[in-house]
């Protein structure tokens, strides 16, 4: 499985050329076209200015030599490179599985080209099975996670160790277990008007190409729509 993120993330990195904004994604599969592009700023003197998706990837990106900007310093962005934890049909996604879904959804809306590296296991008809990951603002937390229990969503606060999740900024994950997501669309435009809900996982129609590593080597999605 390591070997097939790893080709597909350095597949990704052949879209990046000498003088553009990169987004940097987050996640096991973004860590090696991270690791790539480092590689070629080093031994290759590419030019590209990144900018992260999360403060693990930035570390990363410091160690590797890559040249940051935030995205606040940057108008568009050429090209981010991320992961996704599953991928229907309609190139709709839900991410967030590294936590970071925010932060990636904001570097995602000003890009021009953006792409995502999976293997093929994330790809399915249907999207739910994975948990849905939704972030929300510490205030009023419980409350939102006794309404989303009330509608049947079965929620859960992200923990590790026992203790409470808290994003790079500063916002708790709840996780619904949806089971399937008839209609993705709708159902992010429904969270989008829940208040205390700063972001979710879903990530539709947003994507342009998805580059899936399998068995039989690499291949590459596109969306016309």
């Amino acid at each position: 499985m390591e070997e097939l993120k790893k080709i597909a993330g350095i597949k990704a990195a052949e879209y990046v050329k000498d003088g553009m904004t990169v987004g940097l994604g987050t996640g096991s599969t973004a860590y090696y076209f991270v690791e790539e592009i480092g590689r070629r700023v080093q031994e290759e003197g590419l030019q590209i200015v990144g900018v992260t998706t999360s403060s693990g990837t930035t570390a990363q990106a410091e160690n590797l030599g890559i040249p940051l900007k935030s995205v606040d310093e940057v108008d568009s962005i050429d090209v981010t490179v991320d992961g996704a934890d599953e991928v229907d049909p309609n190139f709709n996604g839900i991410k967030g599985g590294g936590g970071a879904l925010l932060m990636e959804k904001v570097v995602a809306v000003p890009t021009k080209d953006y792409i995502w590296v999976v293997d093929e296991s994330k790809l399915v008809d249907t999207l739910g099975a994975f948990k849905l990951p939704v972030e929300v603002v510490q205030y009023g937390a419980e409350r939102l996670f006794r309404e989303f229990e009330k509608k049947g969503y079965k929620p859960s606060f992200r923990e590790y160790d026992g203790v409470r999740f808290v994003t790079d900024m500063k916002n708790f994950i709840i996780d619904l277990d949806l089971g399937a997501i008839s209609d993705p669309v709708a159902f992010g435009s429904k969270l989008d008007h829940q208040v205390g809900l700063v972001e979710h996982g879903l990530f539709c129609g947003m994507v342009n190409r998805v580059i899936v590593a399998g068995k039989d080597g690499v291949r590459i999605l596109e969306n016309h729509a």
